[in-house]
Formats: C-alpha cells, structure tokens, sequence
C-alpha cells in the first residue's frame, strides 16, 4: 500500500507543480503538461512491479495511438473559448469529441492491424 501512495503523490506532485508553473508562464506550464511524464511514470511503475517488456512495450505504442484522438481537444477548446462559449461548455465539447473520437480509434485500429 506504500508503494501506491508513493506514486499516487508523485504523480498529483507533478499535476499540482504544473497548476501552479500556469499560474507564472502557461506556455512553460503548457510545455512541461504536454512531456509525456504521466506515460512515462506509468511505464516505470509498471517496470518497478515486475510486468514483462513486451506489455510495456505495447502500452507505449497503444499511448501513441490514443494520443492522436486526443490532440483536438487541444485546438477545439480555445477556438470555442475565443467563440465566446464559457469554460465548462468548451471543456465539455472537447472532452465529448475526445470520447467519440477514442471510440472511432478503437473501431478503425482492427482495420489498419493496429492492436490497442
């Protein structure tokens, strides 16, 4: 149980020290959000508990994939803010598409050979 409350804090340590880099600079903050850091604390806690190389192998290549879909939440939520709709709509809107798209991942990756 210490060991999940040792990541648990490293992990809230880096979304808090993030919140308040925004607070500063948002593009430094934007910049340190957008380093793959929680993936790659996933993938030493997965290490660290003994899981093989090929399942964190393919947890890296599925992050890749589920990134793509990801990435528009990131254009749509300022363009609607700047249309003039208020934060908890556009964050709605851009969490809503990011589902539907994850979905439509998840449907085509079959298609293309793509294991998620």
């Amino acid at each position: 149980m210490s060991w999940f409350i040792l990541k648990a804090a490293l992990s809230g340590l880096i979304i808090a020290l993030i919140a308040e880099i925004a607070r500063r600079s948002p593009g430094f903050a934007a910049l340190v959000a957008s380093l793959p850091l929680v993936s790659v604390l996933g993938m030493i806690w997965m290490w660290r508990d003994g899981l093989e190389p090929a399942r964190i192998a393919a947890h890296a290549e599925a992050t890749f994939w589920y990134v793509l879909p990801s990435l528009q939440m990131f254009l749509l939520l300022p363009w609607l803010m700047r249309s003039g709709f208020g934060f908890w709509t556009a964050l709605l809107a851009g969490c809503g598409v990011t589902v539907a798209l994850y979905f439509l991942m998840l449907w085509l990756a079959p298609r293309f050979g793509l294991r998620l």
